[in-house]
């Protein structure tokens, strides 16, 4: 299992989001990605996107690292 834990913080504009990311395999063979994200300190909204092989997921990940690094998320130790 892969966990990504990702902040971006601006106390100027007020900005404190957080981004987590898990890629993990399911009870059945599936791939999944569960992300979850919001204000730090509350709550996040949680989503999973489903995979038919680890390659594909992996790919997936790769792309939303690289998505979130050019929206200003940096990763962090929890």
């Amino acid at each position: 299992m892969t966990c990504v834990y990702l902040q971006r913080e601006d106390l100027e504009q007020n900005i404190r989001r957080f981004y987590n990311i898990h890629l993990t395999q399911t009870l059945f063979g599936d791939w999944a990605i569960v992300k979850e994200w919001g204000r730090i300190g509350s709550p996040g909204t949680v989503r999973e996107e489903w995979f038919d092989t680890e390659e594909i997921a992996q790919s997936r990940l790769t792309s939303l690292l690289k998505y979130r690094a050019n929206r200003g998320y940096q990763e962090t130790k929890r």
